[in-house]
């Protein structure tokens, strides 16, 4: 990407990633381009695939539920072409890396709600929940025990008494509890790898 190409498409995203300042997001254009999703002639669409956006979950930020990093990506691929653009990559990490509490709000909520029908499910509750807790050894039934849970968290959570979560449930149990925020599973990454990542990307970049 020639020098003018790239500031004219790190300009146009300053205005929607507002999270970064022009020398970040140029440096993350640049990593994206490292990650060689160069378009090709037989490739239309340019951007990070399925596999290789979870790898860099799992390898940078240290996920390891399939199901969550899953999630995350279909929450950085705006417009389901299962394919996650330049575009999307600067305007995602703009809120995993450094969102506003109700920016951060609405990913999880957006990652936890499986089917994408605006409501957190005791069902999809059970799944999240039995995904990410670890598997003890014991004479019990483990189902038993994350239903329990998803009870308590509905007890919790649920303000309105429907038996799921709404946005608005969700948004008020976290503004009361922020540990609420990432219930059902890490899909933000913690402090420690997002400050890694962000000194490695700006300074590589930098030295290009």
């Amino acid at each position: 990407m020639n020098r003018k190409k790239l500031q004219k498409l790190a300009d146009s995203l300053c205005k929607t990633a507002r999270h970064f300042n022009k020398f970040e997001v140029e440096c993350l254009i640049k990593l994206f381009n490292n990650l060689g999703v160069e378009p090709s002639e037989r490739h239309a669409v340019v951007g990070l695939d399925r596999n290789s956006f979870r790898n860099i979950l799992h390898v940078t930020f240290g996920m390891t539920d399939d199901m969550i990093m899953d999630r995350v990506f279909r929450a950085f691929d705006k417009d389901n072409d299962s394919c996650v653009s330049v575009t999307e990559w600067v305007e995602g990490l703009s809120i995993f890396l450094r969102g506003t509490l109700e920016e951060k709000i609405k990913y999880c909520f957006d990652v936890y709600d499986l089917n994408g029908d605006g409501y957190i499910s005791r069902e999809e509750m059970f799944h999240m929940l039995k995904n990410s807790l670890l598997k003890q050894p014991s004479e019990e039934d483990p189902d038993e025990g994350i239903k329990d849970l998803v009870e308590i968290t509905l007890k919790k959570m649920d303000y309105d008494h429907d038996g799921k979560l709404s946005y608005a449930d969700f948004e008020k149990a976290v503004r009361d509890e922020n540990l609420l925020l990432e219930a059902f599973g890490p899909c933000l990454p913690d402090m420690k790898c997002g400050m890694a990542f962000e000194a490695q990307a700006f300074q590589e970049s930098s030295d290009l």
